[in-house]
């Protein structure tokens, strides 16, 4: 016999991915005549645990044709699970199917609470990430003593230690709120539904993850007055503004830590053991020894635990609220894995008490479902912390699968990202090609690592590299326009601008080298997703059609609605049939019976007649 399971399968599991507590759900194994080994089983049991607990087994019911068991998980958690057909164990494999091979590796359940919602405004839309100080200026910038404003729009970021060997991010380009405004029609042609604003309140670097004041705009991005008036024209054009929350660590030069003396208003924790913040940071040999975020002394580590902090952020006229009645969507959380999952969920309660719809969106770069960080395996997706994670397990495979031309990844990612999260935050991923954190897209499919900055600094894509590099970042956006969640363009990323990592990924954009064919084609990716089929990207179920080593075909469906996406990564020649006419939305082709893959080459269909 042959045995056949596959946890994407609704004929082997009932509920694709994570499922609610207190729902049944079947598990089914099928069996099939054929087989290398003649073995056919006599009785079959259901193996599975609650993470950290010892493996539980239920025997399963025979029935026509296989082994059949259904659940109900009252318990919130992470469980684990495989089978033994009489004493051979079954396990999962490549692609979520089963395996008797070892290693007996095991499939992975997410029970999450009854009632867990993510926003839907947020699913089917266009993320745009924008870095403040580098997107437009507009208007007379303040400028405060030790920064250092520059007055050459599009120069070099500073990048060189100074003579104490510390880099102070400290020269800033002025970019502003009121030059954000200027442009938010800009991003309304792009079709973009949600701006992500890197941090925006007081700080002393160009960055500002050094947070000053979480009350307070930067006086270098402009007022309150201004943010309110940004806010409220993005609203107008249907598009919501998420902010950067860094609640993990403030600056060591803020009005809580104060370790210069900057705030005059009252004492910071590093001037006196008397200051109200004291209990904020955690201090081995007062003032001079202090735990930092990465051993960084500039950013003094934020202890969690403290009820004085917990109340300045969640408070009724804390951070979070505060900055929420002033109409943003939501929030971006830096680094959530240094923040604790009590925390996590006190931030959840605060912010869907202001605002049930608002977004929250955590810094993870790993499968957040299963994450381990410090020996603690996380909560993120259990309904009570998050409601979406930054997508870099796709951002990976997706740039993988451009530069080796092989889907074995990609397929791979894909698979666990269906399998292992809920369907709401699998609809509502941030995902990514680039962040202020990262390469630029352009710059990783079309260049050549570079060993140090000074070489990142003055290394610039040659034109050929430039071409190729533009052709495969129109392949990685197709992926990533239409795979499940919502794609995040990196300011720049939509004209074709380039750069190593931080900071030359954070160079400004160049408003006057905007290359209109990638723009072009921007624009008609939204477009398809928004106008054409708004519904099939919003939450339509994904399923793979047709793939091997170079090429994929996957399809998006809701109810009679479906997309057909093809991604050729090859030299090889395809041909698919069927049945009446269909439109291919990016080159406008109407298609009769017939579709011909080329060669290096990628579509979004669907059927018109």
């Amino acid at each position: 016999m042959n045995y056949h399971y596959n946890s994407l399968d609704r004929n082997c599991k009932s509920i694709t991915g994570a499922i609610p507590a207190n729902h049944s759900i079947t598990f089914h194994i099928v069996e099939e005549k054929g087989g290398e080994d003649n073995f056919s089983a006599q009785t079959c049991h259901f193996l599975y645990c609650l993470d950290g607990n010892e493996e539980k087994e239920i025997p399963m019911e025979r029935v026509e044709d296989g082994f059949s068991v259904t659940l109900n998980f009252s318990r919130v958690g992470l469980y684990f699970y495989r089978f033994r057909l009489d004493g051979r164990f079954y396990g999962c494999a490549d692609m979520r199917y089963g395996n008797f091979e070892p290693p007996h590796k095991s499939w992975q359940l997410i029970v999450f609470e009854e009632g867990y919602k993510t926003p839907d405004w947020m699913k089917g839309g266009i993320m745009y990430q924008i870095f403040p100080d580098r997107f437009y200026k507009s208007g007379e910038n303040l400028i405060s003593e030790n920064k250092v404003l520059r007055e050459d729009w599009g120069g070099l970021p500073s990048y060189k230690p100074n003579s104490h060997g510390k880099v102070l991010n400290n020269d800033f380009f002025g970019g502003n709120l009121n030059g954000i405004y200027e442009k938010l029609d800009y991003l309304k042609e792009l079709n973009v539904s949600v701006i992500y604003l890197n941090p925006i309140f007081e700080a002393y670097s160009n960055h500002r993850y050094d947070t000053g004041d979480y009350m307070k705009i930067d006086p270098l991005l402009g007022t309150t007055e201004d943010f309110d008036r940004m806010v409220k024209k993005a609203k107008d054009l249907g598009i919501r503004i998420i902010l950067d929350g860094v609640f993990n660590h403030t600056g060591d030069d803020s009005r809580y830590f104060n370790k210069y003396g900057n705030y005059k208003e009252e004492l910071g924790a590093h001037q006196s053991p008397d200051s109200r913040y004291i209990d904020w940071y955690c201090f081995d040999e007062y003032p001079s020894k202090y735990t930092s975020w990465w051993g960084i002394e500039t950013l003094p580590a934020i202890n969690e635990q403290s009820e004085s902090y917990q109340n300045f952020i969640f408070g009724h006229d804390g951070v979070l609220k505060n900055w929420l009645r002033h109409g943003i969507g939501g929030w971006r959380l830096d680094v959530a894995d240094e923040l604790p999952d009590f925390f996590l969920e006190r931030l959840r309660t605060a912010v869907k008490e202001e605002s049930p719809e608002a977004l929250i969106i955590g810094e993870v770069w790993e499968d957040a479902s299963n994450k381990i960080s410090y020996d603690e395996r996380r909560r993120y997706l259990l309904g009570t912390e998050l409601d979406s994670v930054m997508n870099y397990p796709l951002k990976n495979a997706i740039i993988n699968f451009i530069l080796s031309g092989r889907t074995a990844e990609l397929r791979e990612t894909i698979s666990m990202l269906i399998d292992h999260y809920p369907k709401q935050t699998l609809d509502c991923l941030m995902n990514i090609l680039g962040t202020h954190d990262t390469v630029r897209i352009l710059t990783v499919l079309g260049g050549k690592p570079c060993s140090d900055k000074n070489e990142m600094a003055h290394t610039y894509l040659t034109e050929a590299q430039r071409t190729i590099g533009m052709k495969r970042v129109m392949m990685a956006a197709v992926l990533q326009f239409t795979l499940p969640g919502v794609p995040c363009i990196y300011y720049g990323d939509e004209i074709g601008m380039e750069g190593y990592q931080d900071p030359f990924c954070r160079r400004c954009f160049d408003w006057s080298r905007v290359d209109t064919s990638l723009h072009a084609f921007y624009q008609k990716l939204g477009e398809i997703r928004t106008q054409k089929l708004p519904e099939v990207f919003k939450e339509g179920i994904y399923k793979e059609i047709f793939s091997d080593c170079g090429c994929i075909v996957y399809e998006r469906r809701t109810g009679n609605e479906a997309a057909y996406i093809f991604v050729n990564n090859s030299s090889q020649r395809y041909t698919i049939q069927f049945d009446g006419i269909y439109q291919e939305y990016l080159s406008g082709i109407k298609l009769d019976g017939k579709l011909e893959i080329n060669a290096y080459s990628y579509g979004i269909l669907s059927k018109i007649k």
